[in-house]
């Protein structure tokens, strides 16, 4: 049995929290959010109302589901205590945290696990990134603009954009340069980018696009290139366009919860490994 602790109770640490009591192979000891927890049918022996102490409670896992900073701020730390589940990977933007996080991890003999959520396909770019086949690697992301929490620039874009008639690319770049403008909403380029470990978060592309007419789900297309065969004179190419409906305005779709729990239950296994596993 998993001793967890839950960082985060929005709508996804409290999907978490729903599934993890009742699964005989976890047993939550913690739970943490930044503002009071009210719901009255939480424990309130469970409630953590200062994160700095979850160094006094025996646990096997921590679980994110928060906020990048919490990573920031307090992955090192986690990761001297625990293993540790990152639930909002933009925060791995940052290549400084990163080889920290992995130096550390790999001195305290700990784990960190970034479940894919909502990236589909990335058990397959994970092993072409072994073998160097994988070439390119392109995520695009469509959301209604009320789902989208933006930062910077990108926040100020769409702030100007007054009539909605039709949609606005916010975005086209490198996933490095988008995770601290849109923190919130591109965990899974984030996860694209930690799979694909031979073009990382300077090569993957990302695309970011504010839809009006996604008033019922999230569109994710994700585009990978492979290998050139001069023989017929074309690359490997693999397109995959995932449609997760999602009610409007909320920043998670409703099949990336249960993604996540089956990650979760991945973390089971006792497969000494240390560094970072995308599950």
């Amino acid at each position: 049995m998993k001793r967890v602790g839950i960082v985060g109770f929005g709508h996804l640490g409290k999907y978490l929290y729903n599934r993890l009591i009742d699964d005989p192979n976890f047993k939550i000891v913690f739970i943490w959010n930044r503002s009071p927890i009210k719901d009255e049918s939480i424990d309130k022996e469970l409630i953590l109302s200062n994160l700095e102490d979850f160094k006094n409670y025996k646990v096997d896992l921590i679980i994110e589901v928060a906020h990048p900073i919490i990573t920031h701020d307090y992955g090192v730390r986690f990761l001297q205590h625990s293993n540790y589940v990152i639930g909002s990977p933009t925060a791995l933007a940052n290549q400084t945290l990163l080889d920290k996080l992995i130096s550390i991890s790999t001195e305290f003999r700990s784990k960190i696990y970034v479940p894919c959520g909502a990236f589909w396909g990335a058990n397959d770019i994970k092993k072409m990134a072994t073998q160097q086949t994988l070439k390119g690697l392109k995520i695009t992301m469509k959301k209604h603009q009320t789902s989208l929490k933006l930062e910077g620039e990108l926040k100020e874009k769409l702030e100007r954009m007054k009539v909605w008639d039709s949609s606005l690319i916010l975005y086209e770049g490198p996933v490095r340069d988008l995770c601290h403008l849109a923190p919130n909403n591109v965990n899974t380029m984030a996860v694209g980018a930690l799979s694909a470990l031979n073009l990382g978060f300077d090569k993957v592309q990302a695309c970011l696009i504010a839809d009006p007419n996604l008033i019922d789900k999230h569109v994710i297309e994700i585009e990978v290139t492979g290998p050139f065969n001069e023989k017929l004179n074309q690359n490997f190419k693999c397109t995959t366009v995932r449609s997760n409906p999602a009610l409007i305005g909320h920043v998670t779709g409703n099949q990336t919860y249960d993604s996540f729990y089956y990650s979760l239950l991945e973390t089971l296994s006792e497969a000494k490994s240390t560094g970072i596993t995308v599950c």
